[in-house]
């Protein structure tokens, strides 16, 4: 019978390279999930198929894995690497259980208990092939708890192509056996434990069946909210029931998603070869954490940032090479037109209007639509800024989604809903010269299918993208810790907490994003680039900076969730260059690394992006470079009268109980980089070093610019109403930017003025409407003192024209 199956295996091993093509989740097994290659290693697959099998040997031969057929020898006992809980029938009929496994499950336990030094480590293999979820009420294609040979066989003609490999976390033997002991009861159990995992797995990979899309609206109109708010419409209008039942319908039809899992694997080709062709790469983080919370039966809401139309794309073909069914994305109505529109709906979209104002009824039909897909289980991602960064900073949050979810979540959600902030980031993002218009007052452009046709006229090598999956946030916990009584909410009450528990929870999960944020060449290059006075540093300097900010991010680390590079700073400003939007000048003494003033305008769109991760070692260092030989106790204390405001504007991470310990640590690295002395407990500037601790500084200049400039606006007039004081900060904001050559286009918007008066208010600058105007010229007098001179005089002038 071995001679029969080796036979077979040898028969049927190049068919199968010619016919699959497989991919390991993750991607890195062995160091993602600690496998140690010295210590055995052994398989664990739901059944015997040779197709599973011989997939196994090819992806483990890849990886540097062993074979499933190599025997494993322990004590002069050659034993099987793979145990299979079901033997696969070959015509019809159930698996039925393989009576080896157990007898293998039990041998290996028992072996641990003769040699105590064995640890053998079992690492579950789940085979995805075919992962269309089906349609409720209908039977597409069998189960797949339920295969036989012949079904193997066809899932390897018409699947072969999209098999994804996945490697779950090895489980010691030795601890089991150390644990449970080794007799037949354990083995049992531990048979039962990797049915359960299997079945899980192959849940999170298909996800629930999708609806019927008619009879999903048919459930929805008969909904106990629904039909109150379609009876209160009528009502009020005076029309026949029927009647607002059909604009029920067609509100229904507008924003319900038509999910084609036949879509999806024809928009994966598609978007395969898009991204090879804009692309030289996408670098993935945190998946590992996102497929473990599928897996454990979480109901996942993506919140990802939103700087491109690329960004839905893109996630939704991370996600779905993560072995996950994608979600279902809340998206404008801007984007339903032909044919786009289309393609979206069986993409997974469902579409929203900018503003429910004055339609209590539409309000209705989405909130109880959105309920729907939580309560089924469909993995949702909407993005909170609402639309896309201009700028590349994040965007305030947009909180009406974040509610609905909330209330979904006091109706009551069978899974534990999690938020799973993403971080996206671009080499190169090609709507970037197109936002620098709208920021001059050109008017946004309608999306159309030209539009769409332009674009893919423009395609080329954008560099790499990045998709960094930050810490998740599970809803239930968060609201226990906020609001302990949240269970207690009668159903389809609106708790007066309901508001600021969802502000706050936005504010969380923005700075949750902008903890996971990936660092690259680019970004880097534009940091350093526009610190420098004209725009332009010698290359050797500018490899410095870089590495400086690497080394720095390194030694005070922003967060565990965000991602360096593992290249260094020479390799970085090399890749950069490649992307042909620098000039690079060369004389004598060496190249100089420089751009015009049009491309340092596009430019602060990629600083933009990590510029939260530097606001803090920035405000530390102008600190010290203003005034030398102060103590950590003095610089903390500094640090804190401004740290809410630049918390506030830019989402940053770290809280007031944590932010003590973290401006230690950057004193420490400040020291350790040589570029501050510590002399006896207060801080020098390193002479050597001044010039990289000045560029650092300069990086939140124009933030403490703007606030100083603000303040003065306010303690000029403090009786302006506010709607009045933020046009008058934007007025001077152009009018300093003009002066200065300051060429961000932020430095002037409206909402960041916006922002900070709602931080002053908050932080107690105007109680009852009043600004306490001693307090406000304290921490003006304190913003001052960080400016160079010449920005002091010309905010005195400008207060002496206003």
């Amino acid at each position: 019978m071995s001679r029969i199956k080796a036979a077979a295996r040898s028969l049927l091993r190049l068919p199968l390279r010619l016919l699959v093509n497989y991919s390991a989740l993750p991607e890195e097994p062995v160091s993602q999930l600690g496998l140690d290659p010295a210590r055995p290693i052994v398989y664990a697959l739901t059944n015997d198929a040779l197709s599973d099998l011989l997939t196994l040997e090819l992806c483990a031969n890849q990886l540097g894995l062993p074979s499933p057929f190599s025997p494993l020898q322990i004590g002069g006992q050659s034993l099987p690497r793979y145990v299979c809980l079901d033997h696969l029938p070959c015509f019809g009929g159930r698996p039925m259980p393989a009576q080896q496994s157990l007898a293998t499950f039990r041998h290996w336990l028992q072996l641990h208990r003769q040699d105590p030094a064995l640890d053998i480590q079992l690492v579950p293999i789940t085979l995805l092939w075919h992962r269309a979820p089906g349609r409720e009420k209908r039977r597409l294609q069998p189960p797949l708890h339920s295969p036989t040979v012949w079904r193997n066989s066809w899932q390897v003609l018409l699947h072969g192509r999209e098999n994804r490999v996945r490697f779950s976390a090895p489980v010691s033997l030795r601890t089991l056996a150390d644990e449970r002991g080794s007799d037949e009861q354990v083995a049992h159990k531990l048979a039962r434990v990797a049915r359960i995992h299997f079945s899980r797995q192959r849940q999170a990979a298909k996800g629930p069946r999708l609806p019927i899309r008619q009879e999903l609206f048919q459930q929805l109109l008969a909904s106990d909210p629904l039909r109150q708010a379609m009876a209160q419409q009528a009502a009020e209008e005076g029309l026949p029931l029927e009647q607002i039942q059909q604009r029920a319908l067609g509100y229904l039809d507008e924003i319900g998603s038509d999910f084609s899992y036949r879509l999806i694997r024809m928009g994966d080709t598609l978007l395969g070869w898009l991204w090879h062709k804009l692309y030289r790469g996408i670098r993935v983080h945190g998946g590992e954490q996102v497929r473990r919370l599928a897996r454990e039966g979480h109901e996942i809401v993506y919140i990802p940032c939103h700087r491109s139309h690329m960004d839905y794309l893109l996630l939704s073909y991370v996600i779905y090479h993560q072995g996950l069914i994608p979600p279902h994305i809340a998206a404008g109505i801007n984007l339903n037109f032909w044919p786009a529109g289309p393609l979206f709906r069986r993409g997974g979209a469902f579409f929203i209007r900018r503003s429910f104002k004055g339609d209590k009824l539409y309000a209705t039909v989405f909130r109880e639509y959105l309920n729907q897909l939580f309560t089924k289980g469909y993995a949702v991602e909407f993005f909170t800024e609402g639309g896309r960064s201009r700028t590349g900073r994040l965007l305030q949050p947009k909180t009406g989604m974040l509610a609905m979810t909330l209330e979904a979540q006091l109706r009551g959600i069978p899974r534990p809903l999690t938020f799973v902030p993403v971080y996206l980031g671009y080499d190169h993002v090609m709507e970037v010269n197109t936002y620098l218009k709208e920021l001059k007052g050109s008017r946004k452009e309608k999306e159309n299918f030209w539009h769409v046709l332009g674009i893919l006229g423009k395609l080329r090598n954008f560099g790499r993208s990045y998709v960094n999956f930050g810490e998740p946030l599970t809803l239930h916990q968060y609201l226990q810790q906020q609001v302990p009584e949240w269970r207690e909410t009668p159903e389809g009450h609106k708790p007066a907490w309901l508001a600021p528990t969802v502000n706050a929870l936005a504010q969380q999960l923005m700075s949750r994003i902008n903890a996971a944020a990936g660092l690259n060449g680019l970004p880097l290059c534009a940091l350093a680039l526009l610190a420098s006075e004209r725009q332009a540093l010698p290359r050797n300097q500018l490899t410095q900076q870089i590495q400086l900010y690497l080394e720095l991010l390194r030694l005070a680390p922003y967060s565990q969730h965000c991602v360096l590079p593992e290249a260094g700073a020479a390799e970085l400003l090399e890749q950069t260059l490649e992307l042909g939007k620098f000039q690079v000048e060369e004389d004598k003494l060496g190249q100089i690394v420089t751009m015009d003033r049009y491309q340092a305008i596009l430019m602060t769109f990629y600083r933009n992006n990590i510029l939260h991760l530097f606001a803090l070692p920035a405000l530390l260092a102008r600190l010290i470079e203003r005034q030398e030989g102060q103590t950590a106790e003095q610089l903390t204390e500094a640090v804190q009268q401004l740290y809410p405001l630049i918390q506030a504007e830019l989402f940053l991470h770290h809280t007031a109980d944590d932010l003590p310990a973290q401006l230690e640590a950057n004193l420490m690295a400040f020291v350790r980089l040589g570029l501050v002395e510590d002399r006896g407990g207060r801080y020098w500037v390193h002479a050597a070093r001044q010039p990289q601790l000045l560029l650092l500084a300069h990086c939140i200049q124009e933030t403490l610019l703007r606030y100083a400039m603000s303040l003065s606006l306010i303690l000029e007039a403090p009786t302006t109403p506010l709607p009045q004081l933020e046009s008058d900060c934007q007025m001077m904001a152009q009018r300093l930017a003009t002066l200065h050559g300051i060429h961000a286009p932020e430095f002037s918007d409206v909402s960041l003025f916006k922002t900070l008066i709602a931080t002053l208010e908050a932080q107690g600058y105007r109680p009852d409407e009043q600004w306490q105007t001693e307090a406000l010229a304290r921490l003006l007098a304190q913003l001052q003192d960080l400016l160079p001179s010449a920005l002091r005089r010309t905010l005195a002038a400008l207060e002496q024209e206003a």
